[in-house]
């Protein structure tokens, strides 16, 4: 029987030109789909950096403008009280982000090398805690807090925040995977418990701590339900809260491009944070999806 020959530099082109064509499909795809999102945060900027008379002149809107300017944020800045949201939203954020993190580790740690009765009861009646609307908890906080007297203060709206049921699991989850034989060997050395979780288990998990550290950080700076019920003084709102009051104020909704102007000023610092650390996210996320 005669063989017939095979071109396999034809195969190869073939299977070249297949694989090119697959990827511009999907990357003009993906093009496609980024502009649909990131055409929101464009027209924000955009109309933030317009004039207000150039504005409310538009019967038809434009897509760029010729005469931007940053009247905008100035006004945004000095009408309303936004640096001082900003600063209590940074005092917030910063200290419920420290201790969010200090009872994680802790707790994470204790459910995941600690041996004590009733361990793998109480972590799965931990768990049953996530089931629990959101809406049941926030009446049962506010109360608690009311009955303390900590409304309008930055305990009362640091308090509640403190706690995650899902960061202590995903981090009990990585620090799981951290072979038991380190654990065992620090012990014959000596090592106290403590030790161990700082120089051996906070290292290697490092990229799910940054990815819970971003997330808490991102969670807080857009908290806006329990510091706009905990607090009915300008004094201790938040940026969120302060968008929202600008909104509903006269100058709000009047100067439409100021206000984008301040949702922009609030905006860029999760943006730019996000930017820095995505790779660290993407692994930690990615890291705690794993097993072994």
């Amino acid at each position: 029987m005669k063989k017939i020959p095979v071109d396999y530099e034809k195969i190869e082109r073939s299977a070249r030109m297949r694989m090119r064509t697959g990827k511009a499909v999907i990357y003009t795809l993906l093009s496609i789909w980024a502009l649909i999102v990131l055409f929101p945060f464009y027209w924000m900027i955009l109309t933030s950096v317009k004039t207000y008379s150039a504005y409310t002149s538009e019967y038809i809107p434009t897509f760029f403008t010729l005469a931007p300017t940053f009247q905008n944020y100035v006004d945004a800045f000095t009408s309303v009280p936004l640096a001082d949201y900003f600063l209590n939203t940074v005092i917030f954020t910063v200290v419920t982000t420290a201790v969010m993190l200090i009872v994680t580790v802790l707790a994470a740690f204790a459910f995941s090398r600690l041996n004590f009765r009733g361990k793998d009861l109480l972590f799965a009646a931990f768990l049953a805690l996530m089931m629990i609307p959101n809406e049941l908890v926030i009446i049962t906080n506010f109360v608690t807090i009311t009955n303390l007297d900590l409304r309008n203060t930055f305990m009362g709206l640091i308090l509640p925040s403190v706690t995650s049921v899902f960061y202590i699991y995903l981090l009990k989850e990585n620090f799981s995977q951290i072979p038991d034989q380190l654990y065992y060997a620090a012990k014959v050395d000596g090592t106290s418990d403590f030790k161990y979780l700082r120089r051996v288990m906070i290292p290697i998990c490092r990229p799910t701590l940054v990815t819970i550290t971003i997330l808490k950080v991102i969670e807080c700076w857009n908290s806006y339900v329990w510091p706009r019920l905990i607090t009915d003084n300008e004094a201790y709102f938040l940026v969120s809260n302060g968008i929202q009051t600008i909104r509903e104020s006269g100058f709000g909704r009047e100067n439409i491009p100021a206000m984008m102007a301040a949702v922009v000023a609030i905006s860029v610092p999760l943006i730019v944070l996000f930017l820095i650390f995505r790779k660290q996210i993407m692994a930690g996320v990615a890291r705690g999806g794993s097993k072994g």
